[in-house]
């Protein structure tokens, strides 16, 4: 018996690079050796191909017929609309070089587009004169590439006002998703015509049904945004292939859907899957070959006899291990047509745009996971379970050898310092060139030798949570860090060249405008000292798993909505009584971000912002600054390892006269890739320490600690390490590249 399984991404996640569940769960089925015949898993980013018929000289001609139609129709268009459609032979002339150009296929098109009489442009385009300034100091193939994002933004713009209000590149339909706890609307969207889009997704979603003759399709819904697509999906394939079965499953099912009871959602799939998707699918794919009961099935939702919703969770199957799951599997993915497209000039920002980048997980769930704002009570955040240094690395080989690709995103919620240690010392023994980014804590275990460690193992770039950038507030939501902490460790980051993004927050349960406005003053000295190079402003949303969700009278805050229904179950509406207007400084704290993010406004007073009157910041002006300058703690920790990264140093003895007498000294020569560095210090001990090279080594088996430097040291007689590090050798050995971490 042969199954075939189709894991398919419905449209929008992004435009550069894949979402990685699919490939995930592709990884995941590899693993596994079947009776009675095989399983084949095959995958397809809709998404992005989607787009790619959208965007071509066929796609266009037909959204400018849609465009056509929907004139004679009645339709007033705006100017801007009227303006694209009249230049629509130069987009569509222009549209394939640029997809290419975007896709790095094409890239001496940047001389004709920076010349600015090769894209036609809109709207979109009148920001440009504000904005060269930041592209100015930027290479020519970036600012061709922003220059080609506008283009399609604008006809974006057309896409939204004539031919299908819903589009967007990074989410379709995404209002009819979010906080949905009734199915109607949805409902009855899904029973109207399908427009361009949703036709252009079901002709490419009948070639790949026509392709591969899947007996399961997978539809990963990770977002709000991708329900609808997904749904357009399931029905097409339940009216045109009625003995395929459909499951849905992802992030928005985990948060959203754990309490279903909507019979309706089942005309449109057969099964809904919750949290990590492993044992699910593969219980599922038992289920569908006859070799399971459909009460043993694992965290699915699917309909009785009597059309009643039910959750079928009998399987006594654990959840797979981290260590057992596989290295995801990107193959069937187009990765060269995926789109590299610049938004903001901010170098930090545009990480989330621009590149391809393999994704992998260091550890399943958060370390730390009481974050009152986080839904810690579910399996995705509570269930902490970390993968080896050793197998991760594994698995970067096999990505870096499957996908040509050395560009990596951990996509943790909270990457474990302790691990990053650990992955970093390991990327550096097997001499592996990557780069990577991922998303962290801003706690104490970031020193400056640990970020260093991490910059030389190819980390240019981390993302955390500051929120609300108020200690009493940071407090309250158990974040674990104050401001000033973030602050110094923000510094580490930044000394070591780590670009560093903070995730903000305003309207937290009893916010006064006081900390907002103090929170805002946090960020602008963060900006100012240099610290930080990104940012990005969310309104605090209550959700039903958090425990401010959970327990809404804790946080001094009362659940008004919405109605409990059948369907969706996650976005909380509440009143707020002790705190402040919190939508009246939404525009504010938005537009004064974009411009720290661009250096500008950085010594402007903060009511500037407002349009309405806001109190003076009670906090120091030199707050930050002072908080990076408070003196780190010297002694290192027991266990803490002691690393040289760079070549095995070599020993001169020299003769060196003081007076009448003449002493010999060891001078230790260090060399970098950027320069030699000479370390005087007595012969002893240059001799100790050139014979403790191969310990101290990046490419040592076993890294050394502390403490077996401090016992080794004293047991060659030289006394205490206290000595040492208080010593101008040991000084001149880390300012040389030593680490302790």
């Amino acid at each position: 018996m042969l199954t075939n399984v189709l894991l398919l991404t419905p449209p929008f996640t992004q435009l550069n690079t894949p979402y990685p569940a699919t490939a995930y769960l592709k990884g995941y089925l590899n693993t596994l050796e079947w009776e009675n015949g095989n399983v084949v898993a095959r995958q397809a980013d809709l998404g992005i191909e989607t787009i790619l018929a959208l965007f071509s000289p066929a796609g266009l001609d037909r959204v400018f017929a849609a465009v056509d139609e929907a004139v004679a129709g009645g339709v007033a268009l705006s100017d801007n609309s009227q303006r694209i459609s009249r230049l629509r032979d130069a987009y569509t002339a222009t549209i394939g070089p640029t997809i290419r150009f975007l896709q790095h296929k094409n890239p001496t098109l940047a001389h004709a587009i920076t010349g600015r009489s090769y894209l036609p442009e809109a709207s979109r385009f009148a920001e440009i004169d504000d904005l060269e300034w930041a592209f100015g100091t930027m290479g020519l193939q970036d600012k061709a590439r922003h220059l080609a994002t506008l283009f399609l933004e604008d006809l974006s713009d057309l896409l939204v006002e004539v031919v299908d209000p819903h589009f967007g590149f990074s989410r379709y339909a995404e209002r009819l998703g979010r906080s949905a706890t009734h199915f109607d609307e949805l409902h009855t969207t899904l029973q109207a015509p399908s427009g361009l889009v949703g036709t252009l997704l079901l002709e490419l979603l009948d070639q790949k049904m026509a392709q591969y003759v899947p007996d399961l399709v997978c539809l990963t819904v990770p977002f709000p945004g991708n329900l609808v697509g997904a749904l357009l999906c399931g029905q097409y394939i339940k009216q045109r292939y009625p003995d395929v079965k459909v499951v849905l499953g992802g992030g928005y099912a985990n948060t959203e859907l754990r309490s279903l009871a909507e019979p309706r959602l089942f005309n449109y799939i057969d099964f809904v899957s919750l949290d990590d998707g492993e044992a699910p699918l593969r219980s599922l794919i038992e289920f569908i070959r006859g070799n399971r009961p459909q009460k043993e099935l694992k965290r699915t939702f699917l309909l009785n006899d009597t059309g009643r919703v039910i959750y079928a969770n009998g399987a006594v199957d654990k959840d797979v291990p981290q260590r057992e799951v596989g290295t995801p599997d990107y193959s069937d993915l187009a990765l060269d047509t995926y789109l590299s497209v610049i938004e903001v000039a901010n170098p930090m920002h545009r990480l989330w745009s621009d590149g391809r980048w393999n994704k992998l997980t260091l550890a399943h769930g958060c370390y730390w996971g009481k974050c009152s704002f986080c839904d810690i009570s579910l399996d995705y955040i509570a269930r902490y379970e970390p993968v080896t240094a050793h197998l991760l690395c594994d698995r970067i080989e096999e990505l870096i050898a499957q996908t040509g690709q050395h560009g990596f995103h951990f996509v943790d919620e909270a990457a474990p310092p302790a691990l990053m240690r650990d992955l970093a010392l390991e990327i550096i023994r097997r001499r592996l060139t990557i780069v990577w980014w991922t998303n962290i804590r801003f706690e104490s275990a970031f020193t400056a030798d640990l970020c260093q460690l991490l910059k030389l193992a190819g980390c240019i770039a981390v993302s955390g949570g500051l929120e609300v950038a108020s200690d009493r507030l940071l407090a309250r939501m158990k974040k674990g860090v104050t401001v000033s902490q973030v602050a110094k460790v923000a510094d580490h980051f930044t000394q070591a060249g780590i670009m560093v993004h903070a995730y903000l927050m305003y309207g937290f349960p009893t916010q006064t405008a006081q900390e907002t406005i103090d929170s805002l003053e946090m960020v602008r000295q963060l900006f100012a000292a240099g610290v930080v190079q990104s940012g990005f402003w969310h309104r605090f949303a209550m959700t039903a798993h958090s425990p401010v969700g959970l327990q809404p009278e804790q946080f001094d805050v009362h659940r008004v909505g919405p109605t409990m229904g059948p369907f969706a179950d996650n976005d909380l509406y509440h009143d707020d009584p002790l705190g402040a207007n919190h939508e009246l400084f939404s525009e504010g704290l938005r537009k004064s971000l974009f411009n720290f993010m661009h250096g500008i406004g950085l010594d402007f007073p903060l009511k500037k912002w407002f349009t309405f009157t806001v109190p003076p910041t009670s906090i120091p002006r030199a707050y930050i600054e002072r908080a990076i300058a408070e003196p780190e703690v010297a002694k290192p920790r027991a266990n803490a390892l002691i690393v040289w990264p760079g070549h095995a140093p070599s020993l001169d003895r020299v003769l060196i006269k003081h007076g009448k007498q003449t002493v010999e000294r060891a001078e230790l020569l260090l060399s970098h890739r950027q320069d030699d560095v000479v370390i005087d210090m007595p012969v002893e001990l240059g001799d100790w320490l050139t014979g403790m090279w191969p310990k101290l080594s990046t490419q040592a088996p076993v890294p050394l600690t502390y403490r077996q430097f401090q016992t080794e040291f004293e047991q060659a007689g030289f006394g205490s390490t206290d000595n040492l590090l208080a010593s101008e050798t040991w000084a001149d050995w880390k300012e040389a590249g030593l680490l302790v971490v």
